[in-house]
């Protein structure tokens, strides 16, 4: 049985889930609204996040700005990485424990011109977030927002709270979408080190750098 003591940790704030930062604090109020109860909370949260905060893969993600949790909510837009540090953060404001964390991918929301940047269709260290309700952890991914997912033919990724919400196995039509490669664990903060790390080795210099464009607007061409 965990114990909630050992949970203290994730309610902290960190350089990447900056919970101390005043724009995530007003966000984190302004969208927690009047709920009282955890998952009502965290409901809440996450639909705020998904939807409020535009995904943008094409921010440099050489620059630790493109990570933190306060830069999105700032910038209204960003990729999974700091949109699930802004859930954490969010969660962590209102004494909730939460952690990011990643896994690899394959088949993730792109277009042509994303796939052509990066090389591969491998997408490394996809970020999600764990929240930690009545007594157990439940990941969820608030990465993309429903007006692109209306885009890409997909549904929405919904959240209840009590099951996990990862990723948009498939389509509409019912065709696979997303594969599940490999599980990265979970971290205090964001490991910007290492992300960076894997992406050097991976992706090209082109998408590292940013690569800069309206990937709203690319969402109707995809492979």
């Amino acid at each position: 049985m965990i114990n909630i003591m050992d949970n203290n940790e994730f309610l902290e704030p960190g350089s990447f889930v900056d919970s101390d930062h005043e724009r995530v604090i007003k966000f984190a109020k302004e969208f927690v609204g009047d709920k009282t109860d955890v998952l009502s909370k965290v409901l809440n949260l996450y639909y705020a996040v998904r939807d409020e905060i535009r995904y943008d893969p094409y921010l440099p993600v050489a620059k630790v700005e493109s990570y933190r949790a306060s830069d999105a909510v700032i910038t209204g837009k960003g990729w999974c990485v700091p949109k699930s540090a802004l859930l954490a953060a969010c969660c962590r404001i209102n004494k909730i424990p939460a952690r990011p964390g990643y896994a690899d991918v394959k088949n993730h929301l792109a277009t042509d011109r994303l796939l052509d940047l990066l090389g591969t269709d491998l997408f490394a260290w996809h970020s999600y977030c764990e929240i930690y309700i009545d007594g157990i952890w439940v990941k969820a991914t608030p990465a993309f927002n429903a007006s692109l997912c209306e885009k890409f033919g997909l549904k929405p990724l919904e959240f209840d709270g009590r099951n996990d919400s990862l990723f948009h196995e498939f389509d509409k039509a019912g065709n696979k979408h997303m594969e599940y490669i490999e599980d990265r664990g979970t971290y205090f903060d964001v490991p910007f080190d290492k992300i960076i790390d894997t992406f050097k080795q991976i992706y090209k210099p082109g998408y590292i750098n940013g690569a800069g464009g309206d990937f709203f607007s690319e969402a109707g061409s995809t492979k």
